[in-house]
């Protein structure tokens, strides 16, 4: 059975339900059918989450740090006691098979709420000695926080935002994609249980609409956003207009450079995680394949072969690997996105159809010989492509791999360690891989540079992220004044 919330939002520790707003289904990726049904929330709703998580920030910011990481400490836990029915509830959300959200979604959730809960008591100033006169610092909550959520992992973003912002002694407003609203409220459900006080962390749903509502409002102090380069343009300058802090983890046209000398099943197997996990529904994902000539051939072959191994079904039975779509609507956007690789001139080599199952299955899909000005080389998909593109030297692929707008995330494969470090340090990303991808531990930043965001989630970065810093003079002698 699948444990879902009983309502569409939690406030204020508890469930709330306004059949008021407009209704929005819960569609299972894997059949198309509805599982749950959702409310947009209602003006009422809104006000009732902002004051509420208002009132509730001042008392959590005068608990000590050791008392707030106790309670996100014990929340971890409880996620992972229960990271079976959180998987299942996530793969019904999202369509990604069991074999993926058992051991990446849950836990990377339980992973930030136990660092974050590790590190909110050493959250201390600093002093500065200045003569006989001295200086102290005092690290302080920004006060209420709006988190907005994208639609691949929701669990994880829930805690992702919600972790840092409650260690620093924030309350947060937590808004999931309309798209897989479930598991954001469950975060909050084991949140309030672990000893959260009402308040503190509360989750409604809705669309565009009730996001800009939540971070138009005046009484909010930081926004943070998961989601597409447009819609952060957007939420960037509304948040300007009041002088609100931001955190904006955007999209991305991230390059993966292969050179000759690179092991190629972990070049190939690198490939395949930046570009087909989670059915290509990762904002950091490799989707510009940079392959130097005299291993193109050897690639793609190996790449063929291995995505023929690939288990495509049921995202419940473990055995599946590859999944669905998340929805009609992405599917469709990809679909859209292979035609135009084909009419451009991109060479299909593998997939490029969609499945005849029901659910929004489609093929794993590899374009060859893609030029760096084909719409598929420069526009996000999200989806299951992979465009393999071939160059001749370590400057060209530099040059070729920067020339975009975005700047999320890059990795390179190759055996001379002196070659890619030296390459690493010319791309232009913020979150970078040697001889892997796609790696996020809790304990290192995450984030882009360019047009792909503003800001870091995870590791200490993110406490700077979350708080600010107010300094004291403290003057020990007498004062001198002109007059």
């Amino acid at each position: 059975m699948l444990a879902q919330p009983t309502a569409s939002h939690f406030i204020n520790g508890q469930y709330v339900e306004d059949t008021n707003g407009t209704p929005l289904p819960v569609i299972y990726p894997a059949t198309g059918e509805t599982v749950a049904q959702m409310y947009e929330a209602t003006p009422e709703i809104i006000e009732q989450a902002l004051s509420t998580a208002q009132a509730a920030q001042k008392e959590w910011a005068q608990r000590s740090g050791t008392e707030r990481g106790r309670v996100l400490r014990r929340a971890a836990d409880i996620i992972r006691e229960r990271n079976r029915e959180l998987s299942v509830l996530e793969t019904y959300d999202t369509g990604k098979p069991l074999s993926e959200t058992l051991y990446v979604d849950a836990t990377s959730g339980a992973d930030a709420l136990e660092y974050f809960g590790g590190l909110a008591g050493s959250l201390t100033g600093e002093h500065i000695p200045l003569g006989q006169d001295w200086v102290y610092t005092i690290r302080e909550a920004l006060g209420l926080c709006v988190g907005i959520g994208a639609w691949n992992y929701p669990t994880q973003i829930a805690c992702w935002k919600g972790a840092p912002a409650l260690a620093c002694g924030n309350s947060m407003v937590f808004k999931p994609s309309e798209t897989t609203p479930l598991c954001a409220l469950k975060v909050a459900e084991i949140l309030h249980e672990a000893g959260l006080p009402a308040g503190v962390y509360n989750v409604i749903q809705g669309t565009g609409s009730v996001g800009a509502a939540l971070v138009s409002d005046t009484r909010v102090d930081k926004v943070s956003l998961t989601g597409s380069v447009p819609t952060g343009k957007k939420i960037y300058a509304s948040a300007a207009a009041d002088m609100k802090h931001v955190t904006m983890e955007l999209g991305g046209k991230s390059p993966l450079i292969i050179f000759d000398d690179a092991d190629l099943e972990n070049a190939v197997g690198g490939a395949i995680l930046g570009n087909f996990y989670s059915s290509g529904q990762v904002c950091s994902n490799s989707t510009r394949v940079f392959v130097q000539e005299g291993l193109k051939d050897a690639f793609l072959k190996r790449l063929s072969e291995r995505l023929a191994t690939a288990q495509i079904g049921d995202p419940m039975d473990e055995a599946t690997n590859f999944g669905p779509m998340v929805s009609q609507n992405q599917m469709a956007i990809v679909q859209r996105y292979i035609q135009i690789g084909q009419d451009e001139g991109a060479n299909l080599v593998a997939g490029g159809k969609r499945m005849d199952r029901e659910g929004f299955f489609l093929e794993p899909t590899v374009f060859a010989d893609v030029t760096d000005d084909m719409t598929i080389a420069k526009e996000e998909i999200f989806g299951p492509v992979m465009s393999v593109l071939t160059f001749k030297d370590e400057d060209e692929a530099i040059a070729r791999a920067n020339e975009t707008e975005f700047g999320l995330s890059a990795g390179v494969f190759t055996n001379d360690m002196t070659r890619a470090h030296r390459v690493i340090g010319r791309l232009e990303a913020g979150s970078c891989f040697i001889n892997s991808y796609n790696d996020a531990p809790v304990e290192a930043p995450f984030g882009g540079v360019k047009a792909s965001g503003v800001g870091r989630e995870n590791s200490k970065e993110a406490i700077h992220h979350y708080s600010q810093v107010k300094s004291v003079y403290v003057r020990m002698g007498d004062v001198e004044a002109p007059f």
